[in-house]
């Protein structure tokens, strides 16, 4: 069983779902900051992941890579943030968790791994090389997040960098991900194609 073909098998959550997990406790960071202040915000934000991911594994019985990762960086640097009373920490996070990103993708990438079926925990089918093609751009885009995070995080409020985190990032994927549906039609892999290799 082939490294995509294992990640295809395992049972997914429903899409909108899924969004509505991803979404939740960052609409609940930015209502408890708008209400309550920076610091009650992000121990909603770490009640909130910890919430998600039970939720995921109650339905699925497995937890994809990359919502882990988050919540783990979240635990770790809102606890700073909480504990410390520096909002800085929570802040940093979002520029450690997307720098990580783009060099795990890239850095296994170089290794010959390919990652990203795996951190997105996709069930689209595309041959090697169009992988290699998403992930240095997945990749790159993840610097790029982590950079204008770097700078936003240091010229904004924290309201305005809030609204940044929670209604910036977001809509900036969402965008770039449409923009690779060209990249990923040019190298599906469709069933006849794979019955026609089956063949030979």
């Amino acid at each position: 069983m082939t490294q995509e073909t294992a990640v295809a098998a395992k049972k997914k959550l429903n899409p909108w779902l899924k969004f509505a997990l991803e979404l939740g406790p960052l609409l609940l960071f930015f209502v408890a900051n708008a209400k309550y202040g920076i610091y009650a915000a992000t121990g909603v934000l770490m009640a909130g992941v910890v919430v998600t991911l039970a939720v995921s594994w109650a339905l699925t019985r497995h937890l994809p890579a990359m919502p882990v990762v988050t919540a783990a960086l979240v635990l770790i640097f809102g606890s700073l943030t909480y504990f410390l009373h520096d909002e800085t920490f929570i802040k940093l996070k979002v520029t450690i968790l997307y720098t990580l990103f783009g060099a795990g993708l890239i850095g296994a990438l170089y290794f010959g791994k390919l990652l990203l079926p795996i951190v997105f925990d996709m069930a689209i089918h595309i041959d090697d090389a169009g992988w290699r093609k998403l992930t240095i751009r997945w990749g790159l885009f993840f610097f790029a997040l982590a950079g204008l995070n770097e700078v936003l995080r240091r010229v904004l409020t924290t309201d305005d960098w809030v609204n940044f985190k929670v209604f910036g990032i977001l809509p900036l994927t969402l965008v770039f991900a449409l923009t690779q549906a060209p990249l990923i039609m040019r190298h599906e892999i469709r069933p006849e194609d794979e019955d026609t290799e089956a063949h030979f």
